[in-house]
């Protein structure tokens, strides 16, 4: 169990390890990688980005949303990141480095995987492994994320993921992006040693993902512009996508998830020189209704936030029970595809 985690406390550092003790040489190397996380920048790293005005607006929201209370039992997690002004990112998030169960959406970690691979030389790309790459995020190819991983490594990933450089998957902050299973009716091969999650995400190392992705910093420009593509043409319409429909001004990079009670979506939305990204999971039979009902208020609070004339938002008073979420642990599930 991880002690609850305040709307503040995420922002004041990283967190002691918990008292788990980890065995085996894998776990030896998830140690050594957090460890040598200190020494190391990691590509987007949000230190000092948080917003006060713009946390106190997410707060808000959740609030007029009806969404407190699913945050406060650690069943909802969202956050908004503004990175129009390249040198002044903002940020604000409810429970974002929280663990939750994803489902697909970290397929993206599988997408980094593969640009990795591809950029060191380990793998060659081809129009098979082309098309399985965006059938994997475009519709959440479940056998496409497979053959993939399998061209990857399982352990490779979690190796990519833990690099300093990344630090994606970070034991001092709770977790991150894992993926410990293949996706399919196999089982875990090495679920995540925090929460014993096959499939998990942060709302906060998600951010981070797309945040490199804009910067064009995550591998190399020809590798940030494949994985672009790919999440580019979303092809599920529905959660974020849906909500966003009628705008078609704005490009949309997203992936998202859901597997029985689990929902997830995240994207990067694009309307001219402004670049947002916004990423929520939520753990509840009406997840995915949240997480549509989320889309359109995080854009008006984006674009109003980020001194367009466009949209303003008439915010109604928080009720007292918003200004502390995370007042629970968060659940950890095991399984799952």
């Amino acid at each position: 169990m991880t002690r609850p985690i305040s709307s503040t406390d995420r922002f004041r550092g990283r967190k002691p390890l918990s008292g788990r003790l980890l065995k085996g040489g894998f776990f030896a190397v998830l140690l050594c990688f957090a460890a040598t996380s200190f020494a190391a920048q990691p590509v987007c790293d949000l230190a000092g980005a948080e917003d006060p005005a713009l946390q106190a607006k997410l707060l808000r929201v959740a609030d007029e949303q009806g969404l407190t209370p699913a945050a406060e039992r650690g069943d909802l997690a969202v956050g908004l990141l503004i990175l129009s002004d390249p040198d002044h990112p903002r940020l604000a998030q409810i429970n974002g480095d929280e663990m939750l169960y994803a489902a697909s959406l970290p397929k993206i970690a599988i997408l980094l995987g593969a640009a990795v691979a591809i950029e060191e030389g380990q793998l060659e790309p081809d129009a098979a492994l082309e098309d399985d790459i965006q059938r994997m995020i475009r519709y959440s190819c479940n056998d496409c994320a497979t053959r993939v991983l399998r061209q990857v490594g399982h352990d490779q990933l979690l190796e990519v993921l833990q690099r300093p450089q990344y630090a994606f998957y970070d034991l001092q902050r709770g977790g991150g992006l894992w993926v410990g299973k293949e996706y399919g009716p196999s089982p875990a091969y090495r679920r995540d040693p925090l929460h014993n999650l096959s499939h998990g995400a942060t709302v906060f190392e998600v951010s981070r993902f797309y945040c490199a992705l804009q910067r064009d910093e995550l591998v190399s420009p020809e590798q940030d512009q494949m994985m672009l593509e790919a999440l580019s043409k979303p092809g599920i319409n529905h959660k974020f996508v849906k909500a966003l429909s009628s705008h078609e001004e704005l490009e949309i990079y997203r992936k998202s998830g859901s597997w029985k009670t689990f929902h997830s979506d995240s994207a990067l939305v694009r309307d001219g020189d402004r670049a947002y990204v916004m990423v929520a999971l939520a753990h509840s039979p009406q997840g995915s209704k949240w997480l549509e009902r989320l889309a359109e208020p995080l854009l008006r609070l984006a674009t109003a936030q980020d001194g367009t004339q466009r949209a303003k938002l008439a915010y109604r008073r928080p009720s007292p029970a918003v200004t502390s979420l995370a007042k629970s642990t968060t659940p950890s599930h095991a399984s799952g595809w």
